[in-house]
């Protein structure tokens, strides 16, 4: 097992009515920023559990941050932390609206001309604005984690920034939040997490034997949960398991001292900001392409998959191999995911190209666990994928 620090502070707030434990976290002399996404939260009733848990707190609203967090209008929300002078950030919505407020938390103390350059040139926030969040979307982990992803239409440009100052001071989890999500999110949330684990991972092993079977254990779980999770009946206990595992799936636990990939990821984050393909959905796509590119690579780690996971025990080494990678094909697609990038679009044409020149200028030259895969072995990837 490879050395390593581990830090977590944020305080999770987990179960049924939690969201009324928000009078308990927010200073009372804070000015509280509350940042949404699309409204949906004032249609299913927890807009109204956090207003009733902070009516004695000096609350300014910031609504419309979009599915993948959008530069400018987090800048318009900037402008709203400075002249009203807040000293709070309150994020209610699902790993967009976290991430959208992470940013903000990072900029709003960044002393430069051009917050962009906090993901441009990869700048770490070590101290941000204190920022608490109410999960409504399981699927990203955002909520126990100091990592980020925005994204600006421009440029079609989608980056990723962090930094110790970045984790959330708390979070609340009511997994009854679940009952009103549309199933492509939470088929989303369901192949989000899922990957999250597969990319720390599915790499080569360090005999971190409890590492690898708490990634197993919540790919066992996201499996067994997701027909419930996918069927018009609430389950509250199914919605529990299936917000907890998104959570671990991403806070930090399960790739400290284990070698991770992330390619699969980098890739992904490419189609969204070219096609705006939804992040989950992308994620899918590459999948499969990358396994058996580097299969040679990552067999050993994909039979123990297969065999853990999928209870594959017949054939060879490569033979489970191979049964993983169609196993994981076949999962994204019970949950109603396409995993080609011709499913979304007519015009991919030109995007192995497209996304290999990108990484190139960006000195991207060194993906993956063994830092191996140039942006040539990229576009193979993605051509693969179409």
């Amino acid at each position: 097992m490879n050395n390593f620090e581990l830090k977590n502070p944020t305080k999770i707030i987990f179960g049924k009515d939690t969201i009324e434990r928000l009078k308990e976290e927010i200073p009372a002399d804070a000015k509280v920023l509350l940042l949404y996404g699309g409204g949906s939260i004032k249609k299913n009733g927890i807009y109204d559990q956090v207003k009733i848990a902070l009516a004695n707190v000096d609350v300014t609203e910031f609504g419309g941050i979009p599915a993948n967090p959008e530069y400018a209008t987090l800048m318009n929300a900037l402008k709203v932390i400075k002249e009203q002078n807040i000293t709070y950030l309150l994020a209610v919505g699902g790993g967009s609206v976290i991430d959208g407020t992470k940013f903000l938390s990072a900029a709003a103390v960044y002393e430069g001309d051009t917050p962009w350059d906090i993901l441009a040139k990869n700048i770490r926030t070590e101290n941000g604005m204190p920022f608490g969040t109410v999960l409504t979307l399981p699927a990203t982990g955002s909520e126990m984690n100091s990592g980020a992803v925005i994204t600006r239409k421009e440029t079609k440009e989608k980056l990723a920034m962090g930094g110790p100052g970045l984790f959330p001071q708390f979070s609340i989890l009511d997994p009854e939040v679940v009952k009103s999500i549309p199933q492509r999110q939470l088929a989303n949330g369901l192949a989000d997490a899922f990957t999250h684990v597969l990319e720390q991972y599915m790499t080569y092993s360090v005999d971190a034997k409890l590492q690898d079977r708490f990634a197993e254990s919540i790919l066992q779980t996201l499996i067994e949960i997701a027909p419930t999770i996918l069927q018009d009946a609430f389950d509250y206990k199914a919605a529990s398991n299936f917000m907890w595992s998104c959570t671990m799936a991403l806070n930090g636990l399960i790739q400290k001292g284990v070698p991770t990939d992330w390619a699969i990821h980098a890739m992904g984050h490419e189609l969204t900001a070219l096609y705006g393909i939804d992040h989950a959905r992308t994620l899918a796509i590459m999948t499969e392409s990358h396994y058996k590119y580097n299969f040679e690579a990552k067999k050993q780690k994909l039979a123990q998959y297969g065999e853990r996971v999928w209870n594959i025990t017949e054939g060879s080494v490569d033979d489970k191999a191979y049964a993983a990678i169609e196993k994981t094909t076949e999962f994204f697609k019970s949950l109603g995911i396409d995993t080609k990038l011709s499913d979304y679009t007519d015009e991919y044409e030109g995007t192995a190209e497209e996304i290999s020149k990108r990484f190139t200028e960006r000195g991207w030259l060194g993906l993956g666990e063994h830092q191996s895969l140039a942006p040539e072995n990229v576009e193979k990837i993605v051509k693969m994928a179409y």
